[in-house]
């Protein structure tokens, strides 16, 4: 008889819990895993998928506008429904859900409905019922958080509710300057709405290189978006209008809706952690190694509980690596060395490897190679957006330590360029691999003078 009912219990069937759980369960592991909201987590449900088809939505009106100027199309009355869009979008994500379950069910994973809650290094109680594990994996995520500071917050929507708004709003007030707050502020304006967005710092996106920061907000505020920096909101109360945000300048400012996209914080209250002896950071994250245990050697944590990177392949990889270490008799321990990323803003930023800053910290002889210039798309038109690609070079080694661009489909063109970061290729590597012309990907192989250097 086996000492306990499971070999890996999962709590949250998100991206890296799903992984984890089917993954080990073909291993050979007998493994269940219990949610207690949405199978698929917060990508799947309030996350990159929903957010990523609001700005395909939101990007029409301008892709629209400019064929009409410069390419000789001819449209009649153009409208746009917001809820035939959410919709579809609620549509899509329940096909998603079911998609996971098949998943789960075909891997021949215990699929457990309910919030779990962690009684003892190998004990989870759900649903009344207790149950043992050789192995309890925390893969909870994280939730959205609203500022407490802010008077009358409670006045204000998270990104969670943003998706599911019965109307669009026509003016929209958001608080913050993390990228959730960036792709909002363009999905809202693109499609129509009034926008504007405050953030208590200098320059939004912190820890972003500083070229595409600036570069960005110039970009935003040419497709009208109100940005003010270092203002913040000392209190919002309900108005006729909406909602009457009182900012720490004195001015007042009347919104439909405010939305608090002031960052997300691990999901780990409440879960019983403290009764295994698991170690919390100050900020809630579960505290973990480099193969995602904890100070607990039967309790693991991956994905955003443990506020590493908190980007849903990431949380993947960490699954991945955890299952290969527990059933597979293989180690893995995680790398989050170049590790791409893109913010989905209008237009989009795509970034891969150290900006210039922290390239500047660790090396003492850095090239950077930039230019900024004007997609051929744009040249029929009056638009005056510009795209800005970026690389950084060790000049003692001539290894490009990274690679950034703001402009459109940043994202795809990063991705291919992220295996050459990751890859330690040269400079010169880069420079011998010829472009496909005319594509503003091209760029990044015909960068020939530095910019600047140290």
């Amino acid at each position: 008889m086996a000492e306990y009912d499971y070999d890996l219990f999962v709590i949250g069937a998100g991206s890296g819990g799903v992984r984890a759980s089917r993954l080990s369960a073909s291993f050979g592991a007998r493994v269940a895993v219990a949610e207690e909201r949405f199978l698929g987590g917060t990508c799947v449900n309030v996350g990159c998928i929903p957010k990523k088809l609001l700005v395909y939505g939101s990007a029409f009106r301008q892709e629209l506008a400019e064929a009409t100027e410069g390419y000789g199309w001819s449209v009649g009355d153009v409208g746009f429904d917001w809820s035939t869009l959410i919709e579809n979008k609620n549509r899509e994500i329940t096909r998603l859900n079911g998609v996971y379950a098949d998943l789960l069910d075909g891997a021949g994973v215990d699929r457990l409905e309910g919030r779990a809650t962690i009684e003892g290094p190998h004990a989870v109680s759900l649903n009344g019922v207790t149950v043992t594990a050789a192995h309890i994996l925390v893969a909870t995520g994280g939730r959205a958080f609203r500022p407490p500071e802010i008077e009358g917050i409670e006045h204000a929507i998270t990104s969670d509710e943003a998706f599911f708004l019965e109307a669009l709003p026509e003016r929209v007030l958001i608080l913050g300057g993390g990228y959730i707050a960036v792709e909002f502020a363009g999905i809202f304006a693109g499609m129509g709405a009034e926008v504007c967005q405050l953030y208590r710092g200098p320059l939004f996106l912190r820890g972003f290189d500083d070229d595409l920061r600036t570069h960005l907000a110039e970009e935003m505020r040419l497709a009208g978006v109100d940005l003010r920096f270092e203002r913040v909101p000392t209190k919002l109360e309900p108005s006729s209008a909406g909602v009457r945000a009182t900012l720490d300048d004195g001015s007042v400012m009347e919104a439909d809706c405010v939305l608090a996209a002031t960052g997300r914080k691990p999901y780990s209250g409440e879960l019983g952690l403290e009764r295994a002896g698991v170690r919390l950071a100050s900020d809630g994250a579960i505290e973990v190694n480099e193969y995602s245990c904890t100070n607990v050697p039967s309790v693991h944590a991956i994905g955003d509980v443990t506020n590493r990177i908190n980007l849903t392949p990431v949380a993947i990889h960490e699954a991945i690596c955890l299952a290969n270490t527990l059933f597979a008799g293989r180690p893995m321990a995680p790398s989050h060395e170049a590790v791409p990323a893109a913010v989905f803003s209008q237009p989009p930023i795509g970034t891969v490897g150290l900006t210039e800053a922290e390239a500047r910290e660790s090396t003492a002889e850095v090239d950077i190679y930039r230019s900024t210039f004007r997609g051929l798309k744009q040249t029929l038109t009056s638009s005056a957006s510009r795209i800005l690609v970026k690389i950084v070079v060790d000049r003692r080694t001539d290894r490009v330590l990274g690679a950034h661009m703001v402009g459109h489909e940043a994202g795809e063109i990063i991705q291919g360029l992220a295996v050459a970061v990751k890859n330690g290729l040269t400079k010169s590597q880069w420079d011998s691999t010829l472009g496909i012309h005319p594509t503003l990907a091209e760029e990044f192989v015909t960068l020939r003078e530095p910019a600047s250097a140290d």
